[in-house]
């Protein structure tokens, strides 16, 4: 679907000029990218709000670790298993059309567990309610990414493009999860979630409303039927949900345990001051990985990144003070990003662009799915054995991960010849991938 945006981007982004390598200005003046960057990050605040409000909301009227984090781990496995059906949706329909129902059920959904929980309902009821709270949780991230996939398609800024949304992701991770805490400790324990819905509403259908820079959907089967699959049958992107599995397990181990610590030491309110300096790691490695040319390929740096992380985070169990943890859960925070960069930036090159957003949400629903579990797992050992019990959880999840990564790291070398861009039938893009 030609148009004067593309031909603009394909002059200006695949420039061999070295005065215009690929950064971050560059790619901030893609055609029509603020009209979808603004309103997504307002839209991505409450994803980062969810789990974390749900913990402290029902931990308080429950007064167990354990339940909170059950309640919350029901959100995030019914998003990870209803998130790759939104994208699929979203790639077949746009993303408009499934967006708009998605913010409406979930605000409802998240004001019914709201309400149950202050009303000491019985856990099956707050169970019940968290299932359609996470189906419908909207699936921001995954639909921004498709929206620069689609616009930078082939070109060299989208490495770039992934290090900008995890800088995004992170900062959002930095501001709700703080807000959050802030809201539930300082307001009332239900802020968190009333926020979270009421935030959930208004940026989705401000999201919503920006359907020219939405991609294409349902047209690209016909111009080509190679790209007629689903993202899930591609090796690569069942190895890559593997490793954020992983990385799920560190953000739910780490929401868990630093707040059981925070508890132990007599200072909840630091909890969110803990996670913001973890998010905070993240953020920053993020930049910095955005701002490299790097010469090695995305699943180098993906191998390289999770060993870092893997090893980071090995540490965690044995902090005994709110100094040394905050140092390391910024040392966590800062191998995540690079992982997490390079997993987005090979979903370019290993998925056609007919079921990217159903990639990237089933990327996105793995790590929710790491996280739901983490939550459990973690909420349950801090209850039993303390919160250095709980740290251990993110040390197993991407250990296992890593195991996984570095046994299966072949399924990451995409076909040479299975890529064809949207700018002529038959015209390949080489990718670098190692």
């Amino acid at each position: 679907m030609p148009s004067a945006v593309n031909t603009a981007t394909d002059t200006t982004l695949t420039s061999k000029d070295p005065a215009r390598r690929p950064g971050y200005g560059q790619l901030l003046r893609t055609p029509g990218a603020w009209s979808f960057l603004l309103p997504g990050f307002a839209a991505r605040q409450p994803f980062a709000m969810l789990t974390i409000g749900i913990v402290l909301l029902v931990q308080h009227t429950t007064g167990s670790y354990g339940s909170a984090g059950a309640v919350a781990a029901f959100t995030g496995v019914s998003m990870a298993l209803f998130a790759p059906q939104s994208g699929k949706l979203a790639d077949r329909f746009g993303q408009r059309a499934v967006l708009v129902p998605g913010v409406l059920v979930h605000t409802a959904s998240v004001s019914a567990l709201t309400a149950l929980a202050l009303a000491d309902a019985p856990l099956w009821a707050l169970f019940a309610a968290a299932v359609p709270t996470g189906a419908s949780v909207p699936q921001i991230g995954p639909m921004v990414r498709a929206r620069w996939a689609a616009r930078l398609e082939g070109s060299p800024l989208m490495p770039t493009a992934a290090a900008f949304e995890s800088v995004t992701d992170e900062f959002t991770f930095v501001v709700g999860p703080v807000l959050a805490t802030a809201l539930c400790t300082g307001v009332h324990p239900a802020a968190g979630l009333v926020a979270e819905a009421a935030l959930t509403l208004v940026g989705g259908l401000l999201f919503a409303a920006q359907r020219r820079t939405q991609p294409a959907h349902g047209l690209a089967a016909a111009h080509a039927r190679v790209d007629r699959v689903s993202a899930l049958s591609v090796p690569g992107v069942r190895v890559l949900a593997i490793a954020f599995l992983g990385i799920g397990s560190v953000f739910g181990g780490m929401q868990v345990s630093l707040t059981a610590f925070t508890e132990e030491i007599g200072q909840p309110g630091m909890n969110g001051l803990l996670y913001g300096l973890f998010a905070a790691g993240n953020m920053l490695a993020g930049v910095a990985v955005g701002a490299i040319a790097w010469k090695s390929g995305p699943r180098r740096r993906l191998i390289l990144g999770y060993t870092g992380l893997t090893l980071a985070a090995s540490l965690l169990w044995s902090a005994h003070s709110a100094v040394l943890l905050g140092a390391l859960g910024l040392v966590v925070g800062l191998c995540i990003a690079p992982a997490l960069i390079s997993g987005y930036t090979l979903v370019e090159s290993l998925v056609p662009a007919s079921a990217r957003t159903e990639a990237f949400t089933w990327l996105t629903g793995a790590v929710a799915l790491g996280q739901a579990a983490a939550v459990t797992v973690a909420g349950r050992l801090a209850d039993a054995h303390g919160s250095a019990a709980g740290f251990l959880v993110p040390l197993a999840g991407t250990a296992l991960a890593l195991a996984t990564l570095l046994a299966l790291r072949s399924r990451l070398l995409p076909r040479p010849a299975t890529r064809t861009v949207a700018r002529g039938v038959g015209h390949r893009v080489p990718v670098t991938v190692d």
